[in-house]
Protein backbone atom coordinates (compact mmCIF):
# COMPACT_ATOMS: atom_id res chain seq x y z
CA UNK A 1 0.00 0.00 0.00
CA UNK A 2 1.17 3.54 -0.78
CA UNK A 3 0.72 6.36 1.75
CA UNK A 4 0.87 10.07 0.89
CA UNK A 5 2.30 12.25 3.69
CA UNK A 6 1.49 15.97 3.37
CA UNK A 7 3.56 17.67 6.09
CA UNK A 8 5.61 20.87 5.88
CA UNK A 9 7.92 20.04 8.81
CA UNK A 10 10.59 18.19 6.85
CA UNK A 11 12.08 16.35 9.82
CA UNK A 12 8.67 15.10 10.95
CA UNK A 13 7.72 14.17 7.39
CA UNK A 14 10.92 12.13 7.02
CA UNK A 15 10.29 10.43 10.38
CA UNK A 16 6.73 9.53 9.40
CA UNK A 17 7.94 8.20 6.05
CA UNK A 18 10.49 6.00 7.83
CA UNK A 19 7.75 4.62 10.11
CA UNK A 20 5.51 3.93 7.11
CA UNK A 21 8.28 2.29 5.07
CA UNK A 22 9.47 0.18 7.99
CA UNK A 23 5.92 -1.08 8.49
CA UNK A 24 5.71 -2.62 5.02
CA UNK A 25 4.03 0.28 3.24
CA UNK A 26 5.47 2.79 0.75
CA UNK A 27 5.53 6.54 1.45
CA UNK A 28 5.47 9.63 -0.75
CA UNK A 29 6.07 13.07 0.79
CA UNK A 30 4.77 16.53 -0.09
CA UNK A 31 5.72 19.66 1.86
CA UNK A 32 3.13 22.12 0.52
CA UNK A 33 -0.63 22.20 0.31
CA UNK A 34 -0.77 22.90 -3.42
CA UNK A 35 1.59 20.06 -4.33
CA UNK A 36 -0.10 17.78 -1.81
CA UNK A 37 -3.50 18.32 -3.41
CA UNK A 38 -2.02 17.53 -6.83
CA UNK A 39 -0.58 14.24 -5.55
CA UNK A 40 -3.77 13.42 -3.64
CA UNK A 41 -5.76 13.64 -6.86
CA UNK A 42 -3.49 11.14 -8.65
CA UNK A 43 -5.37 8.06 -7.42
CA UNK A 44 -2.21 6.05 -6.68
CA UNK A 45 -2.40 6.23 -2.87
CA UNK A 46 -4.34 4.12 -0.36
CA UNK A 47 -4.41 6.74 2.43
CA UNK A 48 -3.27 10.29 3.20
CA UNK A 49 -1.56 11.60 6.33
CA UNK A 50 -2.51 15.28 6.25
CA UNK A 51 -1.17 18.13 8.37
CA UNK A 52 -3.49 21.06 9.04
CA UNK A 53 -1.05 23.99 8.91
CA UNK A 54 0.56 23.98 5.45
CA UNK A 55 1.96 26.62 3.07
CA UNK A 56 -0.42 27.32 0.22
CA UNK A 57 -3.61 25.39 0.92
CA UNK A 58 -4.19 24.24 4.50
CA UNK A 59 -5.29 20.74 5.40
CA UNK A 60 -8.95 21.66 5.78
CA UNK A 61 -9.00 23.19 2.29
CA UNK A 62 -7.31 20.15 0.75
CA UNK A 63 -9.71 17.76 2.43
CA UNK A 64 -12.78 19.79 1.49
CA UNK A 65 -11.72 19.90 -2.17
CA UNK A 66 -11.07 16.15 -2.27
CA UNK A 67 -14.45 15.30 -0.77
CA UNK A 68 -16.23 17.79 -3.06
CA UNK A 69 -14.60 15.96 -5.98
CA UNK A 70 -15.88 12.64 -4.55
CA UNK A 71 -12.34 11.42 -3.81
CA UNK A 72 -13.01 9.26 -0.76
CA UNK A 73 -9.47 8.15 0.05
CA UNK A 74 -9.03 7.64 3.83
CA UNK A 75 -7.41 10.64 5.57
CA UNK A 76 -5.57 10.80 8.90
CA UNK A 77 -5.27 14.46 9.95
CA UNK A 78 -2.38 15.74 12.07
CA UNK A 79 -2.41 18.98 14.03
CA UNK A 80 -0.75 20.71 16.96
CA UNK A 81 -4.16 22.04 17.94
CA UNK A 82 -6.12 20.07 20.51
CA UNK A 83 -9.23 22.26 20.78
CA UNK A 84 -12.52 20.45 20.28
CA UNK A 85 -13.63 22.94 17.61
CA UNK A 86 -10.57 22.11 15.47
CA UNK A 87 -11.16 18.36 15.74
CA UNK A 88 -14.82 18.82 14.85
CA UNK A 89 -13.89 20.96 11.86
CA UNK A 90 -11.52 18.28 10.56
CA UNK A 91 -14.02 15.47 10.99
CA UNK A 92 -16.80 17.53 9.43
CA UNK A 93 -14.55 18.21 6.43
CA UNK A 94 -14.29 14.47 5.87
CA UNK A 95 -11.30 13.25 7.90
CA UNK A 96 -11.42 9.63 9.02
CA UNK A 97 -9.23 10.14 12.08
CA UNK A 98 -7.72 13.11 13.92
CA UNK A 99 -4.35 12.85 15.72
CA UNK A 100 -2.93 15.63 17.88
CA UNK A 101 0.82 16.35 18.01
CA UNK A 102 2.97 15.24 19.73
CA UNK A 103 2.23 11.53 19.45
CA UNK A 104 4.06 8.23 19.85
CA UNK A 105 5.11 6.17 16.85
CA UNK A 106 2.91 3.25 17.90
CA UNK A 107 -0.07 5.58 18.28
CA UNK A 108 0.49 6.96 14.79
CA UNK A 109 0.69 3.47 13.30
CA UNK A 110 -2.46 2.37 15.11
CA UNK A 111 -4.34 5.37 13.71
CA UNK A 112 -2.97 4.73 10.22
CA UNK A 113 -4.09 1.10 10.38
CA UNK A 114 -7.52 2.29 11.50
CA UNK A 115 -8.00 4.49 8.42
CA UNK A 116 -6.60 1.76 6.15
CA UNK A 117 -9.22 -0.64 7.51
CA UNK A 118 -11.81 1.73 6.07
CA UNK A 119 -10.19 1.21 2.67
CA UNK A 120 -10.06 -2.54 3.28
CA UNK A 121 -13.83 -2.53 3.75
CA UNK A 122 -14.09 -1.33 0.15
CA UNK A 123 -11.32 -3.35 -1.50
CA UNK A 124 -11.99 -7.11 -1.80
CA UNK A 125 -9.65 -9.64 -0.17
CA UNK A 126 -8.96 -11.38 -3.47
CA UNK A 127 -9.14 -10.77 -7.21
CA UNK A 128 -9.76 -13.24 -10.00
CA UNK A 129 -9.34 -13.35 -13.76
CA UNK A 130 -9.63 -16.41 -15.96
CA UNK A 131 -8.15 -19.31 -13.98
CA UNK A 132 -6.15 -17.00 -11.68
CA UNK A 133 -6.85 -16.01 -8.08
CA UNK A 134 -4.74 -13.26 -6.49
CA UNK A 135 -4.70 -12.69 -2.72
CA UNK A 136 -2.82 -9.40 -2.20
CA UNK A 137 -2.61 -9.70 1.60
CA UNK A 138 -0.52 -12.87 1.30
CA UNK A 139 1.08 -12.05 -2.08
CA UNK A 140 -0.11 -15.39 -3.46
CA UNK A 141 -1.16 -16.07 -7.04
CA UNK A 142 -3.05 -19.33 -7.55
CA UNK A 143 -4.16 -21.34 -10.54
CA UNK A 144 -6.21 -24.38 -9.65
CA UNK A 145 -3.96 -26.52 -7.39
CA UNK A 146 -0.78 -24.52 -8.10
CA UNK A 147 0.46 -21.47 -6.21
CA UNK A 148 3.37 -19.00 -6.46
CA UNK A 149 4.57 -16.19 -4.22
CA UNK A 150 4.89 -12.69 -5.65
CA UNK A 151 7.23 -9.89 -4.70
CA UNK A 152 5.63 -6.65 -3.49
CA UNK A 153 5.85 -5.00 -6.89
CA UNK A 154 4.74 -8.14 -8.76
CA UNK A 155 1.78 -8.33 -6.40
CA UNK A 156 0.78 -4.71 -7.01
CA UNK A 157 1.26 -4.96 -10.77
CA UNK A 158 -0.87 -8.12 -11.01
CA UNK A 159 -3.58 -6.50 -8.90
CA UNK A 160 -3.66 -3.51 -11.26
CA UNK A 161 -3.78 -5.74 -14.33
CA UNK A 162 -6.68 -7.78 -12.94
CA UNK A 163 -8.61 -4.74 -11.76
CA UNK A 164 -8.20 -3.09 -15.16
CA UNK A 165 -8.56 -6.18 -17.34
CA UNK A 166 -11.09 -4.45 -19.59
CA UNK A 167 -8.52 -1.96 -20.84
CA UNK A 168 -4.85 -1.60 -21.72
CA UNK A 169 -2.74 -0.05 -18.98
CA UNK A 170 -0.01 2.26 -20.34
CA UNK A 171 3.53 1.60 -19.20
CA UNK A 172 3.64 5.08 -17.67
CA UNK A 173 0.54 4.34 -15.55
CA UNK A 174 2.06 1.14 -14.19
CA UNK A 175 5.32 2.94 -13.44
CA UNK A 176 3.51 5.67 -11.52
CA UNK A 177 1.16 3.41 -9.59
CA UNK A 178 3.73 0.75 -8.64
CA UNK A 179 6.82 2.90 -8.05
CA UNK A 180 5.26 6.29 -7.26
CA UNK A 181 6.65 9.75 -7.92
CA UNK A 182 9.93 9.76 -6.00
CA UNK A 183 11.80 6.97 -7.73
CA UNK A 184 14.91 6.45 -9.82
CA UNK A 185 13.46 3.83 -12.14
CA UNK A 186 12.41 4.03 -15.75
CA UNK A 187 10.03 2.26 -18.11
CA UNK A 188 12.45 -0.66 -18.44
CA UNK A 189 11.50 -1.65 -14.89
CA UNK A 190 7.91 -2.21 -16.01
CA UNK A 191 9.10 -4.47 -18.84
CA UNK A 192 11.26 -6.44 -16.41
CA UNK A 193 8.40 -7.07 -13.99
CA UNK A 194 6.02 -7.98 -16.80
CA UNK A 195 8.62 -10.59 -17.80
CA UNK A 196 8.74 -11.88 -14.19
CA UNK A 197 4.95 -12.21 -14.12
CA UNK A 198 4.86 -14.02 -17.47
CA UNK A 199 7.33 -16.59 -16.15
CA UNK A 200 5.17 -17.16 -13.09
CA UNK A 201 2.08 -17.61 -15.25
CA UNK A 202 3.99 -20.33 -17.10
CA UNK A 203 4.94 -21.96 -13.79
CA UNK A 204 1.26 -21.98 -12.84
CA UNK A 205 0.34 -23.47 -16.21
CA UNK A 206 -2.30 -20.75 -16.53
CA UNK A 207 -4.02 -20.03 -19.81
CA UNK A 208 -4.04 -16.30 -18.97
CA UNK A 209 -1.55 -14.21 -20.95
CA UNK A 210 -0.24 -10.67 -20.60
CA UNK A 211 -0.85 -9.01 -23.95
CA UNK A 212 1.02 -5.91 -25.07
CA UNK A 213 0.31 -3.40 -27.82
CA UNK A 214 3.20 -1.13 -28.69
CA UNK A 215 2.72 2.47 -27.48
CA UNK A 216 -0.62 1.52 -25.87
CA UNK A 217 0.05 -0.77 -22.91
CA UNK A 218 -0.54 -4.13 -21.24
CA UNK A 219 -3.67 -6.18 -20.55
CA UNK A 220 -4.58 -9.64 -19.28
CA UNK A 221 -6.20 -11.86 -21.89
CA UNK A 222 -7.60 -15.36 -22.18
CA UNK A 223 -6.73 -16.74 -25.66
CA UNK A 224 -9.73 -17.81 -27.67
Amino acid sequence: MRILIIEDEKRLAATLADIVNNSGYSADISHTGTEGLYFARSGIHDAIVLDVMLPGLNGYEILTRLRNEHIMIPVLMLTARSELADRVRGLDAGADYYLTKPFENDEFLACLRAVLRRQADIVPDSFSFGDLLLTPSSSKLCCREREVSLSAKENEMMRLLIQNSSQFLPKETLLLKVWGYDCNVNANSVEAYISFLRKKLLLLNSFVRIAVVRNIGYRLEVPG
